[in-house]
């Protein structure tokens, strides 16, 4: 067995594993973090998709072992602690972007890292961003929408954000 200790969703946790424990496993299994889902343990659904140190991983093609010391963000922590949705949450509720919700969880940490590297995509972008992550139900279209409407929506608030600062700057300045 081998110890590792990982922050997850902002919980530092510690566990012992065996050396070929895959992270999905580790947070599942260990840590109760079952938001993320065991689709194929092959990475080619990317329905266990999660961040690690900000960058978007399928979770089934790493090592536990290889996360010690990392932070690791998952589906279960992107909504606030009152259980308000996240941005690209709702936009995927509100935008049809998922049916049998299997791959949501995946779609949308994938939808975090994309719209980090990408705040306003287009709909190419989104779909080649988007396509290490499998949907079997919706064809895509509600999916690429809802990335469009949350990138929106981020976009927004970081702008109403932005105002609010520089209008109590001035306030103070005055």
């Amino acid at each position: 067995m081998v110890s590792v200790s990982v922050t997850v969703d902002g919980v530092r946790r510690t566990a012992d594993v065996e050396p070929r424990t895959l992270l999905v496993h580790l947070l599942r299994e260990q840590f109760g973090r079952v938001g993320t889902v065991i689709g194929c343990e092959t990475s080619n659904c990317g329905a266990c998709t999660v961040l690690l140190d900000g960058v978007s991983v399928k979770s089934c093609s790493v090592l536990a072992v290889q996360a010690d010391g990392a932070t690791v963000d998952t589906i279960q922590g992107l909504a606030a602690p009152d259980g308000t949705l996240h941005p690209i949450q709702q936009a995927f509720h509100e935008n049809h972007g998922l049916q049998c919700g299997y791959c949501t969880p995946g779609m949308v940490m994938r939808t975090v890292s994309l719209l980090q590297e990408n705040p306003d995509p287009t709909e190419d972008e989104v779909r080649a961003g988007l396509k290490g992550n499998l949907c079997r139900c919706t064809g895509y279209q509600g999916i690429v929408k809802a990335v469009q409407a949350a990138a929106a929506a981020l976009s927004t608030s970081a702008t109403s954000t932005s105002a609010e600062r520089t209008h109590a700057a001035s306030e103070v300045t005055s």
